[in-house]
């Protein structure tokens, strides 16, 4: 076990490559965005890198014994694209006051809002005293490269805290989440919705039937690569349309269906015997997580029954208990996707702009939870039943 030096021990890593996918999987609890695989596609895609502006700085701490104490997917950024947990103001501010707020430290998932462990721990390890070194190992590394700050997005509730507890500053987000309340199938679902929900539910997703639309869930054994070509074209034009770039390859896509495909679930939509639409999901333990849709065309509710409503029916018949969309979207409220809290911690190495950022955050804080709670009163389920 360390003894008390194994600061001194964590290394530093350029390429996920170099460390053995056994230790670090090890460590990563099963989640798949910081699995081993996950993190190699994009780096071996090119979709991370230093010339994306991403330069992997990942840590590991070596166990003598053999494997890893712990480790740390963290990256130095140039710019702050592909977050979802928004400081372009903070930079602004910071660079309007003469300072350099590029590069930072960014301890994250690349392109990916889904909460996951941050600080992955061995499970025979001592899970406090590996939290607190590594989390000083990041400090320390932030300030060897003279860093502006340090940002740790979507952690666990548990890691917040434990950061938290270290002095960094914490921030408050918002997602929605459906939960399985244990339904026998989709109409078991809407049963618990308000008649009115209920109604706009099956109206869309009549429609899109009536429109001559077929889904279709694939899997491993299901996906071939021409699946993963068409996706990626409609990746790609939803991404400029909507966002004006992408950051994802298509060799991230075949790549991640090649090292990750028993986790993989992607939803397909076929009209006239083309394919015209995809939504990406990867599944971990009891969760489905939404993460990428692409659209050819415009087809009315697609979006809607591609993202949300396929993902609830794959998950009612696959006993899942949670489906996590993404970020952003209060439409997902009235479509069974209730407010769920979402976290960041943050250091930030000037003094005076820490005091800045810290009264922010409060009073965004406190706001925010106004707004979850609020955001709450919005349920479409049943006064008795409130999906929760």
């Amino acid at each position: 076990m360390p003894d008390g030096n194994d600061a001194l021990a964590v290394q530093v890593i350029s390429r996920i490559a170099d460390v053995s996918a056994a230790d670090w999987d090890a460590c990563s609890g099963g989640n798949p965005f910081v699995s081993h695989a996950f993190l190699n596609a994009l780096e071996e895609s090119g979709s991370v890198s230093g010339e994306t502006g991403w330069l992997p700085q990942h840590l590991v701490l070596p166990n003598p014994t053999g494997g890893f104490f712990g480790c740390v997917p963290l990256y130095l950024k140039s710019h702050s694209y592909g977050e979802y947990v928004f400081d372009w103001n903070w930079a602004d501010a910071y660079e309007r006051a003469g300072g350099q707020y590029y590069p930072k430290l960014q301890c994250s998932v690349p392109f990916t809002p889904a909460t996951g462990p941050r600080l992955l721990v061995h499970p025979e390890a001592p899970k406090q005293e590996i939290m607190t070194g590594l989390t000083a190992a990041m400090l320390e590394l932030a300030r060897r490269h003279q860093v502006s700050s340090l940002h740790i997005t979507f952690p666990p509730r548990e890691q917040f805290d434990h950061f938290g507890d270290l002095g960094l500053l914490q921030r408050i987000g918002v997602q929605y989440h459906w939960e399985n309340q244990g339904y026998v199938d989709f109409d078991a679902f809407l049963a618990g919705l308000a008649s009115r929900k209920r109604k706009a539910i099956k109206k869309e997703r009549r429609k899109v039937a009536e429109s001559g639309i077929a889904l279709n869930a694939l899997s491993s054994d299901t996906i071939e690569p021409r699946h993963w070509d068409a996706f990626f074209e409609f990746y790609m034009a939803t991404a400029d349309r909507k966002w004006g770039q992408s950051y994802l390859t298509r060799e991230f896509f075949h790549q991640l269906g090649r090292d990750l495909g028993d986790q993989v679930v992607l939803i397909m939509a076929d009209f006239e015997g083309e394919l015209v639409a995809g939504a990406l999901n990867l599944k971990s333990g009891d969760t489905l997580y939404g993460r990428n849709w692409g659209c050819l065309g415009q087809f009315r509710f697609l979006h809607f029954e591609t993202c949300y409503y396929q993902a609830i029916d794959y998950a009612i018949r696959h006993g899942l208990r949670w489906v996590e969309a993404g970020a952003q979207g209060e439409h997902k409220i009235q479509r069974g996707y209730l407010p769920t809290a979402t976290y960041s911690a943050h250091w930030i190495g000037d003094p005076g702009f820490r005091d800045a950022v810290e009264h922010f955050l409060e009073r965004e804080r406190e706001a925010m939870e106004q707004e979850i709670a609020l955001l709450g009163h919005h349920s479409p389920f049943k006064q008795d039943d409130c999906g929760s």
